[in-house]
């Protein structure tokens, strides 16, 4: 199975920390984000990983040249930043003929059991599974609202006045038809541009585990003292393999 693991961003917030060191290779607990992901993907079932990357894009390419990556890895270097939707509109022969892949976001530290969010996309066949988890200040998160049955109804990226607190986690797992959906412009995003425009065929999916967006140095900070590491061996559903 594939994978897009977003890394391309300036970590703006995260200054000054990203002055010189890139987002994704910031450590928690003395791992770097990018190799606790690669980890993720390969307990998972994932086994090629597509990152883009932009912002210190050289020391990432040196840092996997460097590492023993448990997935196949391909790095593709944007030099003017397409958005996270469009990253996946430039490169959308690489999942093509893949029944579903995943998008995941470098920046966000989970230790989320993927294998399970994949087995409730594949019993429900939609368009896309969001990840979503319940957040204290939801005007700074794309917000998704429910109704009894997983199904999206409304989402709004950074809503002003928002109708719930579910919010989209930066883990999704698509079919390749969510490509079409992508404007044909740059850059483009996958909040704001696509995920609106796909409410009641997508089905949201709570994430009781571990999970914080490493946005701010707050944030960072939080993760150094909380983050309790990933889980054991993740086992694969056997209705993965029957279906893929």
């Amino acid at each position: 199975m594939k994978a897009f693991l977003l890394a391309a961003g300036h970590g703006t917030r995260l200054k000054p920390l990203t002055d010189t060191i890139p987002k994704c290779l910031l450590p928690v607990c003395g791992r770097p984000m990018l190799e606790i992901w690669l980890d993720i993907c390969a307990r998972s079932g994932i086994t090629d990983v597509l990152i883009n990357v932009h912002a210190h894009a050289g020391a990432i390419q040196r840092h996997l040249a460097g590492c023993d990556s448990p997935v196949r890895v391909r790095v593709v270097c944007e030099e003017t930043l397409l958005g996270s939707a469009g990253t996946l509109a430039a490169n959308r022969r690489w999942v093509a003929t893949e029944p579903a892949f995943w998008v995941l976001y470098s920046d966000v530290l989970t230790n989320a059991n993927l294998p399970k969010i994949l087995e409730f996309h594949l019993i429900h066949r939609p368009i896309a599974t969001l990840g979503v988890y319940q957040v204290a200040d939801p005007t700074r998160c794309g917000i998704a609202v429910t109704d009894a049955h997983a199904s999206i109804v409304e989402f709004e990226e950074k809503p002003k006045h928002p109708r719930g607190s579910l919010a989209f986690s930066g883990v999704i797992v698509a079919s390749p038809s969510f490509v079409d959906h992508i404007p044909n412009r740059a850059p483009v995003d996958i909040g704001y541009d696509v995920l609106p425009q796909l409410v009641g065929r997508m089905k949201a999916y709570c994430i009781d585990d571990y999970l914080l967006d490493i946005g701010t140095l707050g944030n960072y900070e939080t993760a150094q003292r909380t983050w309790p590491g990933l889980r054991g061996q993740i086992e694969r559903p056997s209705l993965i393999g029957e279906a893929l």
